[in-house]
């Protein structure tokens, strides 16, 4: 499956318990169909990075892909916010603060993710109901 117009693309750390989370809430509150999804550790993933001239070994959470321009850490956490429904759209605001602060924040997080949240052996695999929702 490849992104349509409007769609947007989701690389997530697929063996980490707290992005597999997230993309479950993602999916779940993603009412206008706006996210597709990969596991950074899939092919594809590795291919779309390349292609917009990422260094996949700098790389290791979260990566959105809006109109061929990738966002990272704390600003792809941001703008993905912003297209959930209900109040979830509001932590875009957040938006206002430097961007080193967000990231000291996003980094903290993420370094300590498989600590606090654990980790899977394997990436993990969507359901039927929820492939559509996922490239490979």
């Amino acid at each position: 499956m490849e992104a349509k117009n409007n769609q947007a693309l989701i690389l997530f750390d697929g063996v980490c318990n707290l992005c597999n989370s997230s993309v479950n809430f993602i999916i779940k509150h993603d009412k206008k169909n706006k996210f597709i999804f990969a596991p950074l550790q899939s092919n594809i993933a590795q291919i779309k990075l390349k292609e917009i001239g990422i260094d996949v070994s700098k790389i290791d959470s979260i990566v959105l892909i809006e109109e061929n321009e990738a966002f990272y850490k704390s600003s792809a956490a941001l703008k993905i916010s912003k297209n959930l429904s209900g109040l979830y759209s509001f932590f875009y605001m957040f938006i206002i603060f430097p961007k080193f602060i967000r990231d000291a924040i996003y980094d903290y997080v993420a370094k300590n993710r498989y600590k606090w949240y654990g980790k899977k052996e394997t990436c993990m695999v969507p359901t039927e109901e929820l492939k559509s929702k996922f490239i490979s």
